[in-house]
């Protein structure tokens, strides 16, 4: 007897893909997650159709990827606070998969926040106002604080932040501000760690509103100065400039900003005592300060001065009643540029910051790129 066999064809089936899952960091039920990484949900093997994120019932903020692959949070964790986190991950054909969990971020031991800010809250400024926050600690990891610091206007420009020292950082437009706007400014401070060990533990609001534009220019060498609002000449005004004798009574040339104002002000001859060679103690009028080393625009009754020499200890001084008028209508950080002397302005020296190039600005920044006044982070947070 013969045996034959037989081959017949067989066809496997190919195994089913896998499902789409979630994964989420921090990880869920974890005690002591770290704040400074933020929140991050990835999808594998599909889309995330769905993220809904909170802080102790508070939404937290976050975006998509383009490939809606991961999401993110905008900002840093707040500390010793239980997070929630509902997302969804689907993928056509395919079983969608559901990641339902909590996890609680560690507490701060060691805390900063911001100590002061300018301008105050819905102060209205002139369109060169910087703004300074100043925080109650050094601050170590620049980048990661200044990353956290958020400006909106109304209509978005171009500014950045520089780093004046450990605890004070400044903004500045590349151009000066769009007139009439608000200006919004958040530091999403919660969670950032600005040195080892030293994290925030809350957000910092700040908003204030641009005024008219009004610009002043000052020549030493004419004795005039003229006032513009919105580009029109408001007030044209003989003055008086610092004598040049020395270079304490040297008025500075460069783009100065109007800082605070007094009527009166009392001015003190600096380095000398009651009976010395140029001794002076006054009380001056509708006084309002452009620099550090004592020079303002003010009232001086040497009307056969103003317009013709130059007599002052450094200040800019005006007839009467059109430094009252200066005065009544100045806000804080409306420029005024002098020109005419030999005596430059230093950047640092009151708010001179317009004194720098962009450039030269630019390179004060942790992050050295300019961050646009939006309503979008300066940068994403770092990957894990």
């Amino acid at each position: 007897m013969f045996l034959t066999a037989g081959c017949g064809s067989v066809t496997a089936r190919a195994p089913a893909p896998a499902p789409p899952s979630v994964q989420v960091w921090p990880a869920f039920d974890g005690k002591n997650a770290r704040t400074d990484r933020g929140l991050v949900v990835r999808a594998r093997g599909g889309t995330l159709g769905s993220v809904l994120a909170y802080a102790e019932g508070r939404p937290v903020p976050g975006r998509l990827d383009a490939a809606r692959t991961t999401w993110r949070s905008d900002w840093t964790l707040r500390p010793g606070t239980e997070h929630t986190v509902t997302a969804t991950a689907t993928r056509p054909g395919a079983p969608s998969a559901v990641a339902v969990g909590r996890f609680r971020t560690r507490t701060a031991q060691r805390t900063f926040r911001v100590a002061s800010a300018v301008p105050l809250p819905g102060e209205t400024v002139g369109v060169g106002m910087p703004i300074i926050l100043t925080f109650d600690t050094p601050v170590r990891d620049r980048a990661a604080v200044e990353r956290a610091l958020e400006v909106r206007a109304e209509r978005p420009v171009e500014g950045a932040w520089r780093w004046i020292d450990d605890t004070r950082a400044i903004y500045r437009t590349k151009e000066f501000w769009p007139a009439r706007q608000r200006v919004t400014v958040v530091a999403h401070l919660a969670g950032v760690r600005a040195a080892p060990g030293v994290y925030g533990t809350a957000d910092h609001l700040l908003s204030f509103t641009v005024g008219r534009a009004q610009t002043s220019t000052v020549d030493t060498r004419t004795h005039q100065m003229t006032v513009r609002r919105d580009g029109r000449v408001a007030q044209r005004m003989a003055i008086s400039a610092g004598m040049g004798t020395t270079h304490e009574y040297t008025t500075t040339s460069g783009v100065h900003l109007t800082m605070d104002k007094g009527n009166p002000v009392r001015m003190i001859s600096p380095g000398r005592s009651k009976g010395d060679p140029g001794y002076y103690d006054l009380l001056i009028d509708h006084a309002v300060r452009i620099s550090d080393s004592g020079e303002y625009v003010h009232a001086k009754d040497n009307v056969w001065a103003q317009g013709r020499v130059n007599v002052s200890h450094g200040c800019i001084n005006s007839r009467p009643d059109q430094a009252a008028w200066f005065y009544a209508g100045s806000l804080r950080g409306d420029p005024v540029t002098i020109t005419g002397t030999d005596r430059e302005l230093e950047w640092h020296n009151g708010w001179g910051y317009w004194q720098l190039s962009w450039e030269e600005w630019l390179k004060g920044s942790a992050l050295r790129r300019p961050a646009p006044a939006t309503g979008t982070p300066a940068q994403p947070l770092p990957q894990r």
